[in-house]
């Protein structure tokens, strides 16, 4: 056995998991992770970089440069052009980038779910009454992003961005063992809600959820970036438009994406459970 298959199988034990990835001081490990991440030191950047390959599946062939200054560059590195080419028929809502499908389907009533079994609401995840009414029996697809995947995501239709509201929260690890033990985890951890809507007018909302080492996310269209060290209005009016696959901003470092449609869409053939997904890749499609 690999070592790398070796610290796969002790780490995939759920209780020693959840232990390591929980029990511990999040949001501090998570602060110290951000400045870490952001060192400009040869050694440090060699020793990081090659520790993260052997915990685990990390492929830099497709990344635009070779040469990173910081772990923090190399976790935010851009693709080869044309390796993410968009769905461009335009009744798609493409995804918005790598990831893993998890829990997806039609929200009952105001009601999703994390995991089967373990449901939360639309208001305690967006916390706007106006805009749980606009999802009200739709859709919904939650993409997970490992620590090894491309971190950037994109428009994925042509839309109008008209307002991002950050909603402090906590830190919690977003991985399958979490998502079963702790309730309502997207509800309680830093999340931001992106409202857009699509030039045929309906709303489609993306809500980036933050996890542990994984507390800022980059918005470029706002020009900042969104943690918990915000301070501030936490509301940001827009009035912004975005062509499908326009790079929208990137995580810090890999987390999950929720995606609400109104209740004419449907999903599109191979979203399932389980499936990797690329940003481009056919999601959703108007019925």
């Amino acid at each position: 056995m690999t070592v790398k298959a070796l610290i796969a199988s002790f780490t995939q034990q759920e209780d020693l998991n959840f232990l390591l990835t929980n029990r511990i001081p999040r949001a501090g490990l998570t602060r110290f992770m951000g400045w870490f991440s952001k060192i400009r030191n040869p050694l440090v950047r060699d020793f990081s970089i090659a520790l993260w390959k052997l915990f685990s599946d990390l492929d830099l062939s497709e990344a635009r440069k070779t040469h990173f200054t910081s772990l923090h560059d190399c976790f935010t590195r851009e693709l080869k052009p044309g390796l993410r080419p968009f769905d461009p028929d335009p009744s798609v809502v493409a995804s918005p980038s790598d990831g893993i499908v998890g829990a997806h389907g039609k929200i009952a009533d105001t009601e999703l779910f994390q995991v089967k079994g373990a449901p939360y609401s639309l208001l305690d995840l967006l916390g706007d009454p106006a805009m749980v009414e606009q999802h009200r029996n739709g859709s919904f697809v939650t993409l997970r992003l490992t620590s090894s995947m491309y971190h950037r995501f994109h428009a994925p239709y042509d839309a109008h961005i008209e307002r991002v509201t950050l909603i402090h929260g906590d830190v919690w690890n977003v991985n399958p063992i979490a998502l079963k033990r702790v309730e309502r985890l997207f509800c309680k951890n830093e999340r931001a809600v992106i409202r857009t809507h699509l030039s045929t007018g309906e709303a489609v909302t993306l809500v980036p959820v933050a996890a542990i080492l994984v507390a800022s996310i980059r918005l470029h269209f706002l020009d900042m970036v969104l943690n918990a060290q915000t301070r501030g209005p936490v509301d940001f009016p827009c009035d912004v438009n975005v062509t499908k696959g326009e790079e929208l901003g990137w995580f810090e470092h890999g987390s999950t994406i929720i995606i609400l449609a109104p209740g004419d869409f449907s999903f599109c053939d191979g979203v399932a459970e389980g499936t990797r997904i690329r940003a481009g890749q056919a999601l959703l499609r108007r019925n």
